[in-house]
């Protein structure tokens, strides 16, 4: 009896396993959609945005690939039936189009919006080069369907109109539509009714964007953009760290923090107006230097730093940290519209906040850890290590993505030696203002040298002094 049981149990278990493979197979084939559609990884949508008269009219251009979940009537082996497709388009215009996008004039939504038309176009369509050739376009008939075209490689153009009070209101757009593919790229122009012509790119969902911002708006905005950059930079608050672990007081890193301010903000509004090289191995060359500026840090404070001269050094690192800065806001410059230079201080308003706040929340917590957990000489250089250990792997990977870069010597035009000319120009703001920076920081020594005796009662003020 126990022998019979102990042979049926291996065919119990394989007919279990067998059912089991069945069930999940068909739960399988049941989500599978039906016609195969995935998200696509990359979709580049086109926008062109102009208000006149009485409506802001919007028109956009969109890879039919993103359109995962709409059925299109097809003929044969998946071509689009033209002539049957405008219910499916104006099904995929809303839900993924106009339902995501969102105008506002002068703050309010504008919610009463209007399909003017649609139409599919051939990939091979330039139509969007320009607002009159889109609109010529979009408006003109259908395809044929004797025109054999695969849906995915269709196009879907679309004109969307809004009422609005006046051409000249403050016009804004909140687009969500990253949701379109893994990584959804907007090109979107605006057309002031002057005649310029605002143009952004950016990769997802940016929030709200002024389309023609004021200077305060843009202001705002660049305030915000610099103080969150700040927060989350790890290498640039790592270096912050490495200056404020010797120099523990306000008084003290005033010198220090100021020279990296000088400096970052001089070679951040050079690389603004184009001093920066344009070569592909310029951005990986900065990080790799930045990451060194930290590993020199961190090595000076465990040897022991000159903290006198500090500021100089500081001075040079910070130089390297604002073309690091540049490239943020290089990306994000589309967004200030008209006001460059407002901007460009702002920027840097953001990012001085943001070292403040830093600075008033590291200072303190250093203080009481030297003061009642480890000796301050060990723990500055705990600290030092463990930060030189983070930087220096950054620094080797930079490095070696920096290897990858071939380096040509440059020609000799024109264009190089306008180009020297410019940097010639930033070297000497650059050493003009460090003869400053000397002056002042040389008087604040003697001026702390003067008072230090006063206060302790030693020597005398010549005494000290000599």
């Amino acid at each position: 009896m126990m022998k019979a049981a102990l042979n049926v149990l291996p065919r119990l278990l394989a007919l279990r396993a067998l059912a089991l493979l069945i069930v999940f197979s068909a739960a399988g084939l049941g989500t599978a959609p039906a016609h195969g559609h995935d998200i696509p990884s990359r979709v580049t949508v086109y926008a062109y945005v102009k208000p006149e008269g009485g409506r802001l009219t919007v028109l956009l251009r969109v890879p039919m690939e993103a359109f995962s979940e709409i059925t299109f009537p097809l003929r044969g082996p998946g071509y689009v039936q033209f002539s049957e497709a405008d219910y499916a388009l104006r099904e995929a215009a809303r839900v993924y189009l106009t339902d995501s996008i969102h105008f506002f004039e002068d703050g309010q939504e504008l919610t009463e919006r209007d399909v003017q038309a649609l139409r599919i176009s051939l990939p091979s369509n330039r139509a969007f080069t320009s607002y009159e050739e889109a609109l010529e376009n979009i408006t003109s008939p259908a395809l044929d369907d004797s025109v054999d075209l695969f849906w995915r490689q269709g196009l879907l153009d679309v004109m969307v109109t809004y009422p609005i009070d006046s051409e000249d209101s403050e016009f804004s757009v909140n687009p969500q539509l990253g949701t379109l593919s893994a990584q959804t790229t907007t090109v979107l122009r605006f057309l002031v009714p002057g005649g310029a012509e605002r143009v952004f790119n950016y990769v997802g969902n940016p929030g709200l964007v002024e389309l023609d911002p004021s200077w305060h708006q843009a202001a705002l905005r660049f305030v915000s953009m610099g103080f969150t950059h700040i927060l989350e930079g790890l290498d640039h608050l790592l270096f912050l760290f490495c200056l404020v672990i010797p120099l523990r007081s306000l008084r003290a890193l005033i010198p220090v923090i100021t020279s990296f301010t000088i400096a970052h903000s001089i070679t951040l509004i050079g690389s603004a107006f184009g001093l920066t090289p344009g070569a592909l191995w310029w951005p990986p060359l900065i990080e790799t230097l930045i990451a060194l500026s930290i590993v020199f840090m961190a090595f000076e404070n465990i040897v022991g730093a000159k903290l006198q001269h500090r500021w100089m050094l500081t001075f040079g690192f910070g130089l390297v940290h604002g073309f690091g800065f540049s490239f943020i806001f290089s990306d994000t410059l589309q967004f200030a519209g008209g006001h460059l230079f407002s901007s460009l201080l702002a920027f840097n308003v953001g990012v001085e906040l943001g070292q403040i706040m830093i600075l008033l929340l590291v200072i303190p917590v250093l203080n009481l850890l030297f003061k009642y957990i480890v000796d301050e000489r060990i723990g500055g250089i705990l600290l030092s290590a463990l930060v030189a250990h983070s930087a220096w792997h950054w620094m080797l990977d930079r490095g070696g993505a920096l290897s990858q870069y071939q380096f040509q010597m440059p020609v000799f035009d024109a264009l190089f030696f306008a180009a020297l000319m410019r940097w010639g120009m930033m070297i000497i703001v650059i050493f003009g203002a460090l003869w400053v920076m000397y002056e002042l920081f040389l008087r604040w020594s003697l001026i702390d040298r003067i008072n230090w005796p006063r206060a302790s009662g030693h020597r005398s003020v010549n005494q000290h002094l000599s």
